[in-house]
């Protein structure tokens, strides 16, 4: 069962390692010890969480013209909020994590809440293109 849970472990790591940003990949370059690696890791996952923040607010203050968009975005985004949360403690189900886990841990699940919010950025996007009036369909055309 262990030699399972490494495995699983290792091929997500390999996963979110394929995925780094340029950001990421330099501070790996510097970082000499597990410590600093779950620190650059961190730092990706604040620098991927500070981008979305960003692209939220921008949504708000373009969904602010339409009627109840605004509080259909924010329950939106506080269930995304706790699917991520979830989804990793699904991820890591272990009480005693750090002993289950290892010293990859805290790197692992912050790589992990980065790839998750770099995909949720796709839909914030997509919604920021709705209430600019980007695409097709949705909020942007009036009849």
């Amino acid at each position: 069962m262990r030699y399972l849970i490494c495995a699983a472990l290792l091929f997500s790591a390999v996963t979110l390692v394929a995925q780094e940003s340029p950001q990421l990949k330099a501070c790996n370059e510097k970082a000499m010890t597990q410590m600093a690696i779950n620190a650059c890791a961190s730092q990706e996952a604040d620098r991927v969480d500070a981008k979305l923040n960003a692209s939220y607010r921008q949504l708000l203050a373009k969904a602010a013209g339409e009627q109840n968009a605004v509080p259909k975005i924010k329950a939106a985004e506080r269930v995304w909020i706790n699917y991520r949360d979830a989804y990793i403690d699904a991820m890591y189900p272990a009480t005693d994590k750090r002993t289950e886990y290892g010293s990859m841990y805290a790197m692992d699940v912050a790589l992990l809440r980065a790839k998750l919010t770099q995909e949720h950025m796709e839909d914030i996007e997509e919604l920021l293109k709705e209430y600019s009036g980007n695409s097709g369909a949705g909020p942007s055309q009036k009849q």
